[in-house]
């Protein structure tokens, strides 16, 4: 007799840059979340779903916890409790690469006292040696009582296969919850605007990270081109005018580079050209400010 379809949702937590997009990323089999080397990359509780023959399981990947400085921050944090209390298995990213330290001790205080039961996952494995990972399995067991612990590396696909069993396995039986070949179910819009913020974010440094947003204004078809052609036009906020002056560069060069590696992206996200128009304006202090965080979508 054929086992029970499981269908459900796991959330992905951990400190921020703990590898929890480029994993589900990689579960999912294509890229749903950006990914930057950068801090709070996530500012959204972004849904990604995996298709198997037994199960849909649909991963809600998470901002970073964290200590909040802002209120953003504390809007991030409680978005992602929110998140915690509606799923049915959470998935704790601890990095190999970096020792367990208070940030990982914050995080395991808080799912501690969630519903759904807990899963370890030790990721970014393929940045060291096997007897570090030893080690850091270790130190991630007496941080708190897991359901299990899964070492993997999303970036060589090593035991990715054996997490996704392990998260189906705490999944109820239940029919699919989204069609056939859905991957997200994140707006157009959202996707796009967190194209170019992952462009806008390669290669920023300090405060700058922290510091940008970007909302979609239009994205509608030219009429009368000769070719399908999609007008994009977004704007990208930052905190301070010399902010501002990073981003556009000397003479705009920055602003291009942005552009040109957004507009891959969205074009592949829409299946046609694109010409992307991208205005950079300043919101002062939006991070801790109620109204423009509300304007903003936060």
């Amino acid at each position: 007799m054929a086992s029970e379809f499981r269908s459900g949702f796991a959330c992905f937590v951990g400190r921020p840059n703990s590898g929890k997009s480029t994993l589900m990323n990689t579960l999912v089999g294509a890229k749903v979340a950006i990914t930057a080397d950068q801090p709070q990359t996530t500012r959204r509780a972004i849904r990604g779903i995996v298709h198997r023959p037994d199960a849909q399981l649909v991963i809600v990947d998470t901002p970073g916890l964290h200590r909040p400085r802002t209120l953003l921050g504390e809007r991030l944090n409680s978005l992602v409790r929110g998140t915690l209390a509606e799923v049915d298995i959470i998935g704790f990213c601890l990095p190999a690469n970096e020792r367990v330290g208070p940030g990982d001790r914050f995080i395991a205080e808080e799912v501690g006292r969630a519903r759904p039961p807990v899963v370890a996952i030790v990721t970014k494995t393929d940045l060291v040696k096997p007897a570090a990972i030893a080690e850091h399995l270790l130190a991630v067991d007496s941080l708190g009582d897991w359901a299990d612990i899964v070492p993997v590396s999303a970036v060589e696909g090593t035991r990715v296969d054996v997490l996704a069993d392990v998260l189906v396995s705490h999944l109820p039986p239940g029919p699919p919850l989204y069609p056939d070949g859905d991957l997200t179910d994140e707006p157009e819009a959202i996707l796009i605007a967190e194209l170019v913020r992952e462009a806008a974010l390669e290669g920023a440094r300090e405060e700058l990270p922290h510091s940008l947003a970007v909302v979609v204004g239009e994205v509608a078809e030219r009429e009368g081109n000769e070719f399908p052609l999609m007008d994009v036009r977004v704007t990208l906020f930052v905190e301070r005018d010399s902010q501002k002056g990073i981003v556009i560069g000397h003479r705009g060069e920055r602003l291009k580079e942005i552009g040109s590696k957004a507009r891959v992206g969205i074009e592949a996200l829409l299946g046609r050209r694109v010409f992307l128009d991208i205005r950079v304006k300043v919101a002062k202090d939006w991070q801790r400010d109620p109204k423009q965080l509300g304007r903003l979508g936060f």
